[in-house]
Protein backbone atom coordinates (compact mmCIF):
# COMPACT_ATOMS: atom_id res chain seq x y z
CA UNK A 1 0.00 0.00 0.00
CA UNK A 2 0.81 3.50 -0.42
CA UNK A 3 0.84 4.92 2.97
CA UNK A 4 0.83 8.70 3.83
CA UNK A 5 2.58 9.29 7.51
CA UNK A 6 2.14 12.27 9.82
CA UNK A 7 1.96 13.15 13.22
CA UNK A 8 1.89 15.87 15.97
CA UNK A 9 4.91 15.52 17.68
CA UNK A 10 6.98 16.55 14.74
CA UNK A 11 8.97 15.03 12.09
CA UNK A 12 12.20 14.35 14.04
CA UNK A 13 10.00 12.47 16.46
CA UNK A 14 10.73 8.88 17.60
CA UNK A 15 7.27 7.64 16.88
CA UNK A 16 6.91 8.44 13.85
CA UNK A 17 10.42 7.02 12.85
CA UNK A 18 9.35 3.81 14.64
CA UNK A 19 6.30 3.67 12.64
CA UNK A 20 8.24 4.78 9.49
CA UNK A 21 11.01 1.98 9.65
CA UNK A 22 8.67 -0.86 10.61
CA UNK A 23 6.06 0.15 7.64
CA UNK A 24 8.74 0.71 4.93
CA UNK A 25 9.42 -2.86 5.10
CA UNK A 26 6.26 -4.51 2.95
CA UNK A 27 4.85 -0.67 2.22
CA UNK A 28 5.55 2.36 -0.22
CA UNK A 29 5.79 5.08 2.80
CA UNK A 30 5.44 9.09 2.18
CA UNK A 31 6.38 11.56 5.39
CA UNK A 32 4.81 14.96 5.79
CA UNK A 33 5.07 16.15 9.63
CA UNK A 34 5.40 19.34 11.38
CA UNK A 35 8.55 20.96 11.48
CA UNK A 36 8.47 20.86 15.37
CA UNK A 37 6.04 19.73 17.75
CA UNK A 38 2.61 20.70 17.49
CA UNK A 39 0.71 18.53 20.18
CA UNK A 40 -2.71 20.00 21.59
CA UNK A 41 -3.62 22.17 18.18
CA UNK A 42 -6.70 20.28 17.76
CA UNK A 43 -7.91 20.56 14.14
CA UNK A 44 -6.95 24.20 13.53
CA UNK A 45 -5.21 24.84 9.87
CA UNK A 46 -3.06 28.16 8.62
CA UNK A 47 -4.45 30.24 6.49
CA UNK A 48 -3.34 33.75 6.90
CA UNK A 49 0.54 33.05 7.05
CA UNK A 50 2.10 30.60 3.85
CA UNK A 51 3.45 27.49 5.01
CA UNK A 52 7.23 26.13 4.46
CA UNK A 53 7.84 23.14 3.01
CA UNK A 54 11.03 21.44 3.38
CA UNK A 55 12.09 18.51 2.05
CA UNK A 56 14.66 16.44 4.97
CA UNK A 57 16.51 13.05 5.12
CA UNK A 58 15.39 10.81 7.97
CA UNK A 59 18.26 8.70 8.81
CA UNK A 60 17.80 5.01 7.94
CA UNK A 61 14.58 5.53 6.07
CA UNK A 62 13.81 5.62 2.04
CA UNK A 63 11.11 7.45 2.41
CA UNK A 64 10.41 10.76 0.98
CA UNK A 65 10.44 12.79 4.06
CA UNK A 66 8.72 16.85 4.47
CA UNK A 67 8.88 19.27 7.04
CA UNK A 68 5.48 21.83 7.28
CA UNK A 69 5.56 24.95 8.77
CA UNK A 70 2.27 24.22 10.34
CA UNK A 71 -0.17 22.09 12.27
CA UNK A 72 -1.13 18.20 11.65
CA UNK A 73 -4.24 19.16 9.54
CA UNK A 74 -1.87 21.05 7.25
CA UNK A 75 0.60 17.98 6.76
CA UNK A 76 -2.58 16.13 5.78
CA UNK A 77 -3.68 19.36 3.58
CA UNK A 78 -0.32 19.53 1.98
CA UNK A 79 0.56 15.35 1.77
CA UNK A 80 -2.40 15.41 -0.57
CA UNK A 81 -1.63 17.85 -2.83
CA UNK A 82 2.21 16.53 -3.10
CA UNK A 83 1.96 12.57 -3.29
CA UNK A 84 -2.16 13.25 -5.33
CA UNK A 85 -5.78 11.88 -3.50
CA UNK A 86 -5.59 8.89 -5.59
CA UNK A 87 -2.17 7.93 -4.43
CA UNK A 88 -2.99 7.41 -1.35
CA UNK A 89 -4.38 4.37 0.14
CA UNK A 90 -4.10 5.14 3.71
CA UNK A 91 -3.11 7.74 6.24
CA UNK A 92 -1.38 7.01 9.42
CA UNK A 93 -0.59 9.62 12.35
CA UNK A 94 1.55 8.64 15.27
CA UNK A 95 2.50 6.52 17.38
CA UNK A 96 1.89 9.84 19.40
CA UNK A 97 3.76 10.10 22.66
CA UNK A 98 1.01 9.44 24.79
CA UNK A 99 -2.67 7.97 24.51
CA UNK A 100 -5.24 9.55 23.08
CA UNK A 101 -8.36 8.48 25.37
CA UNK A 102 -11.69 10.00 26.28
CA UNK A 103 -12.38 13.64 25.15
CA UNK A 104 -8.49 14.76 24.90
CA UNK A 105 -9.18 13.34 20.92
CA UNK A 106 -10.94 16.65 21.05
CA UNK A 107 -7.71 18.39 21.26
CA UNK A 108 -4.87 15.72 19.33
CA UNK A 109 -3.27 16.84 16.59
CA UNK A 110 -2.73 13.09 15.94
CA UNK A 111 -6.14 12.35 15.89
CA UNK A 112 -7.38 15.55 13.71
CA UNK A 113 -4.80 14.51 11.09
CA UNK A 114 -6.29 11.51 10.78
CA UNK A 115 -9.95 13.24 10.52
CA UNK A 116 -8.57 15.57 7.78
CA UNK A 117 -7.21 12.50 5.66
CA UNK A 118 -11.10 11.64 5.84
CA UNK A 119 -12.41 14.59 5.02
CA UNK A 120 -10.59 13.39 1.60
CA UNK A 121 -12.01 10.01 1.51
CA UNK A 122 -8.90 8.76 2.76
CA UNK A 123 -9.62 5.82 5.34
CA UNK A 124 -7.07 6.59 8.37
CA UNK A 125 -5.77 5.64 11.79
CA UNK A 126 -4.20 7.59 14.63
CA UNK A 127 -1.76 6.04 16.71
CA UNK A 128 -1.15 6.52 20.65
CA UNK A 129 1.09 5.07 22.88
CA UNK A 130 0.28 5.69 26.31
CA UNK A 131 3.29 7.23 28.87
CA UNK A 132 4.11 5.91 31.85
CA UNK A 133 6.99 7.09 34.64
CA UNK A 134 8.38 9.35 31.96
CA UNK A 135 8.51 5.92 28.82
CA UNK A 136 6.54 5.17 25.99
CA UNK A 137 6.56 2.12 24.41
CA UNK A 138 6.77 3.19 20.49
CA UNK A 139 7.42 -0.78 19.38
CA UNK A 140 4.29 -2.26 21.37
CA UNK A 141 2.40 0.46 19.23
CA UNK A 142 4.14 -0.28 15.63
CA UNK A 143 3.43 -4.01 16.18
CA UNK A 144 -0.21 -3.38 16.61
CA UNK A 145 -0.29 -0.47 13.94
CA UNK A 146 1.53 -3.27 11.67
CA UNK A 147 -1.12 -5.77 12.37
CA UNK A 148 -4.64 -3.46 11.57
CA UNK A 149 -2.17 -2.48 8.26
CA UNK A 150 -2.45 -5.81 7.53
CA UNK A 151 -5.65 -6.34 7.96
CA UNK A 152 -7.02 -3.04 6.54
CA UNK A 153 -4.69 -3.79 3.37
CA UNK A 154 -6.24 -7.89 3.00
CA UNK A 155 -9.92 -6.69 3.86
CA UNK A 156 -11.77 -4.17 2.35
CA UNK A 157 -12.09 -1.24 4.28
CA UNK A 158 -14.76 1.82 4.36
CA UNK A 159 -13.42 5.05 4.76
CA UNK A 160 -13.30 5.78 8.01
CA UNK A 161 -11.20 6.98 11.04
CA UNK A 162 -9.94 4.33 13.48
CA UNK A 163 -8.09 5.61 16.99
CA UNK A 164 -5.47 3.17 18.14
CA UNK A 165 -3.91 3.58 21.47
CA UNK A 166 -1.14 0.78 22.72
CA UNK A 167 -0.84 0.73 26.62
CA UNK A 168 2.73 0.65 27.78
CA UNK A 169 2.98 -3.36 29.44
CA UNK A 170 -0.14 -5.59 28.12
CA UNK A 171 -1.96 -7.15 30.67
CA UNK A 172 -0.91 -10.23 28.89
CA UNK A 173 0.89 -11.90 25.93
CA UNK A 174 -0.84 -10.84 22.64
CA UNK A 175 -3.59 -9.38 24.60
CA UNK A 176 -6.26 -8.78 22.07
CA UNK A 177 -7.44 -5.31 20.93
CA UNK A 178 -11.02 -4.24 22.45
CA UNK A 179 -12.90 -2.15 20.18
CA UNK A 180 -14.96 -0.18 21.99
CA UNK A 181 -15.99 3.69 22.71
CA UNK A 182 -14.51 7.14 23.79
CA UNK A 183 -14.12 7.76 27.92
CA UNK A 184 -14.85 10.88 29.63
CA UNK A 185 -12.68 13.74 30.41
CA UNK A 186 -9.48 14.19 32.04
CA UNK A 187 -9.45 17.70 33.63
CA UNK A 188 -6.16 19.68 33.25
CA UNK A 189 -5.84 21.74 36.51
CA UNK A 190 -3.40 25.24 36.35
CA UNK A 191 -0.93 26.53 38.92
CA UNK A 192 -0.70 30.62 38.57
CA UNK A 193 1.41 34.20 39.54
CA UNK A 194 1.80 37.23 39.57
CA UNK A 195 4.77 38.37 37.30
CA UNK A 196 4.99 41.82 38.38
CA UNK A 197 4.01 43.38 35.16
CA UNK A 198 0.11 43.77 35.76
CA UNK A 199 -0.27 39.93 34.25
CA UNK A 200 -1.25 36.35 35.70
CA UNK A 201 0.49 33.60 34.45
CA UNK A 202 -1.43 30.33 34.23
CA UNK A 203 0.48 27.19 33.46
CA UNK A 204 -0.88 24.01 33.42
CA UNK A 205 0.80 21.68 36.07
CA UNK A 206 -1.20 18.05 36.22
CA UNK A 207 -4.05 16.56 35.42
CA UNK A 208 -7.37 16.17 37.49
CA UNK A 209 -8.41 11.81 36.18
CA UNK A 210 -12.33 11.35 36.36
CA UNK A 211 -13.68 7.63 36.74
CA UNK A 212 -12.99 5.34 33.85
CA UNK A 213 -16.21 3.79 32.84
CA UNK A 214 -16.88 0.32 31.77
CA UNK A 215 -16.38 -0.86 28.36
CA UNK A 216 -14.41 2.49 26.95
CA UNK A 217 -10.53 2.83 26.06
CA UNK A 218 -9.44 4.90 28.97
CA UNK A 219 -10.99 1.56 31.12
CA UNK A 220 -9.14 -1.39 29.14
CA UNK A 221 -6.08 0.86 28.32
CA UNK A 222 -5.68 0.91 32.27
CA UNK A 223 -5.95 -2.34 32.25
CA UNK A 224 -3.48 -3.12 30.02
CA UNK A 225 -5.47 -3.77 26.82
CA UNK A 226 -4.88 -1.98 23.06
CA UNK A 227 -8.12 -0.42 22.13
CA UNK A 228 -9.54 0.66 18.46
CA UNK A 229 -12.22 2.49 18.39
CA UNK A 230 -14.24 3.96 15.02
CA UNK A 231 -14.64 7.60 14.93
CA UNK A 232 -17.11 9.73 13.08
CA UNK A 233 -16.57 13.93 12.77
CA UNK A 234 -20.52 14.40 12.27
CA UNK A 235 -21.15 17.08 15.26
CA UNK A 236 -24.58 17.17 15.02
CA UNK A 237 -27.19 16.17 17.51
CA UNK A 238 -29.79 14.66 15.44
CA UNK A 239 -31.60 13.74 18.80
CA UNK A 240 -32.41 17.77 19.05
CA UNK A 241 -33.20 18.59 15.92
CA UNK A 242 -36.93 17.75 16.03
CA UNK A 243 -37.10 19.23 19.44
CA UNK A 244 -35.70 22.69 18.39
CA UNK A 245 -38.24 22.95 15.36
CA UNK A 246 -40.78 22.31 17.69
CA UNK A 247 -39.48 25.06 19.68
CA UNK A 248 -39.12 27.40 17.66
CA UNK A 249 -42.61 26.65 16.20
CA UNK A 250 -43.96 27.48 19.43
CA UNK A 251 -41.77 30.17 20.37
CA UNK A 252 -42.67 32.19 17.22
Amino acid sequence: MKILLTNDDGIFAKGIYTMAKRLEKNHEIMIVAPDIERSGQSHSITFLNPLVIKEVKLDGLNAKSYSISGSPADCVRIGVQLFKKENIDLVISGINMGANTGTDILYSGTVSAAIEANLFGIPSVAVSAEWFDGKVNYDLAADYAVKLVEKIEKFSFKPMVLNLNTPFKLKEDLAEIKICKIGGPIYDFYSSHNNGNGEIIYKAIGREDTEKSIGTDRYYLHHGYPTLTPLKYDFTNFEAIKHLEDWLENSI
